[in-house]
Order: C-alpha cells, then sequence, then structure tokens
C-alpha cells in the first residue's frame, strides 16, 4: 500500500515504514504529525483511489525523526574584466519523517 501526499509544496510517494525528507516542519523530535493532503492511495490489490484534488478522511500519520540540514549549496557571481567575484553557500532546512499508517477512510 502507497499513498501520494502533498507535503512541503511538493508531491512525495510514501509507504509505511518509510523515511521521508522534506522542507523543515515545525515541532521536536518525537512529535506525531497527521498529513491530511492526501492525493491518491493504492492498496496492495491494484485499488486506485485518486481525489479531486484530496481523499476526503484519508491521512497519513507520521513521527517527527529529526531536524536535519540539507548539503550546502554554493551560489557564485562573475563579472568579467571588473575583479567582482562573490560565492555565498546555503543550507536549507529539512525534517525526516517516519511513515507509521496510511488511512484510507
Amino acid at each position: 500500500m502507497y499513498a501520494i501526499v502533498e507535503v512541503g509544496g511538493k508531491q512525495e510517494r510514501v509507504k509505511v515504514g518509510d523515511k521521508l525528507t522534506t522542507e523543515k516542519l515545525e515541532g521536536e523530535q518525537g512529535l506525531d504529525i497527521v498529513l491530511d493532503k492526501v492525493l491518491l492511495i493504492s492498496d496492495d490489490k491494484g485499488n486506485v483511489t485518486v481525489g479531486t484534488p484530496y481523499i476526503e478522511g484519508a491521512k497519513v500519520t507520521t513521527t517527527l525523526e529529526q531536524q536535519t540540514k540539507a548539503p550546502k549549496l554554493y551560489v557564485y557571481k562573475f563579472k568579467a574584466k571588473s575583479r567582482y567575484r562573490r560565492k555565498n553557500g546555503h543550507r536549507q532546512l529539512q525534517t525526516v519523517l517516519k511513515i507509521n499508517e496510511i488511512v484510507a477512510k
């Protein structure tokens, strides 16, 4: 059984036991988070339920595992013949969620 949920502005395919890395969500380690924006659910028999846009009553329960940072990305600015060079780094904040249960209505 798997589901497609909307979290952090993106659509992610999840199944029970997966770890999902997404944009930062507020909360502390061990907090239970319910994702209720479920777009699609498919069971083991091949039955697929598609929402319009979301499935009423469906939810995915998760546990917040940790708050982390993504690998550093570097951004360069350069202008030729003028000795102008700039280098900036950025690390996006992330949340790691463990998928506990997928509940279809």
